[in-house]
């Protein structure tokens, strides 16, 4: 890796999803996000970081963020921008092909996710501007900043301070692979890429890395009735309930921001690494909150929980292993 390089990947569409309008969530401005880029370039570059290397957009989200910032150089990656998150995959793709430190990614679950089909072992900060975030985290910027410069100059090794995270692998028949780094869910709905909240009524099933009882969306759902942690190395499948005259299990769960339904569940059940679940169509396939793949009638898919995803930066160890070496002492 260059020991002075990091990589911001600032999604200028997160925080702005058109589920904030039915919900009560809070939005990302522009001006958010140069100022958290400024300040996470700020922090690496009091220890050592010169070069960041950044995801074009028509805003300018980067070179606004480095104005009148001395120490440090901001390089855009060379692509034909498409406008579409075929840029975030190509910015990714080029950071890795440049052997960057680490990088940090401001957005939403699926920002993260696209940045991981492009560039899989990712040394990875996910830093939460989306709208139902389980996988980026609440970091202020500045601390952010010294978290991927003491990881990409070597000051902290990252074997020290990052585990690989878990993610749902799919298999799709007659068509491409894909992933999610939260939850995989089949429902019943026809409308690809529709951005609504999702129905408890269209809810067949779902594949999840982890199930946790303090997040919003899926992951509460199944959370509230089998919590699953990141670090536990398993999975799990659960199975809904809608249609049935008189479903096992119900939970009141919250399913967006500021928004609590109620959710009839047939069944969960914990999986083991690496073992499948198959889903047969016809209906949608979500990852990560989003509507991507369609299944025709009869086409089938395999679910899988991997721990094979990016290397995600821990920055309580990264900042404790610096604190203990004494990195920020003056002498």
């Amino acid at each position: 890796m260059d020991s002075t390089t990091i990589g911001i990947i600032a999604n200028p569409l997160s925080g702005k999803d058109v589920r904030r309008l039915l919900v009560a969530a809070g939005t990302s401005t522009l001006e958010d996000k140069i100022s958290v880029v400024r300040r996470i370039a700020i922090g690496a570059r009091e220890v050592g970081v010169d070069r960041l290397l950044l995801l074009p957009d028509p805003h300018r989200i980067g070179p606004q963020a480095l104005e009148r910032l001395d120490g440090i150089v901001g390089e855009a990656a060379p692509i034909e921008q498409a406008h579409n998150e075929t840029d975030t995959e190509c910015t990714a793709a080029w950071m890795a092909d440049q052997q960057c430190g680490a990088v940090a990614v401001l957005g939403g679950d699926g920002t993260s996710r696209v940045v991981t089909r492009a560039w899989s072992d990712a040394p990875l900060l996910p830093i939460s501007t989306g709208t139902n975030n389980a996988f980026p985290i609440w970091i202020e910027a500045t601390v952010a900043g010294a978290v991927l410069g003491l990881v990409a100059t070597g000051a902290v090794p990252i074997d020290e301070v990052a585990e690989p995270a878990k993610v749902v692998r799919i298999e799709i028949e007659g068509e491409t692979d894909d992933l999610a780094l939260i939850d995989a869910l089949h429902t019943d709905e026809d409308m690809l890429g529709f951005r609504g909240l999702f129905d408890p009524r269209h809810m067949r099933t779902a594949v999840l890395t982890r199930a946790e009882p303090a997040a919003i969306g899926i992951s509460s759902i199944a959370g509230l009735l089998d919590p699953c942690p990141p670090s536990a190395d398993r999975g799990v499948h659960i199975r809904f309930g809608a249609g049935l005259p008189d479903p096992p299990l119900e939970v009141r769960a919250p399913t967006s921001p500021g928004r609590y339904v109620p959710v009839p569940v047939e069944g969960i059940n914990r999986l083991e690494l690496g073992e499948r679940v198959e889903i047969t169509g016809p209906g949608l396939l979500s990852f990560d909150g989003d509507r991507r793949r369609r299944l025709a009638p009869g086409q089938q898919a395999w679910l899988r929980v991997e721990r094979d995803g990016p290397r995600v930066l821990d920055p309580s160890r990264v900042m404790a292993h610096a604190a203990a070496s004494g990195h920020y002492l003056v002498s």
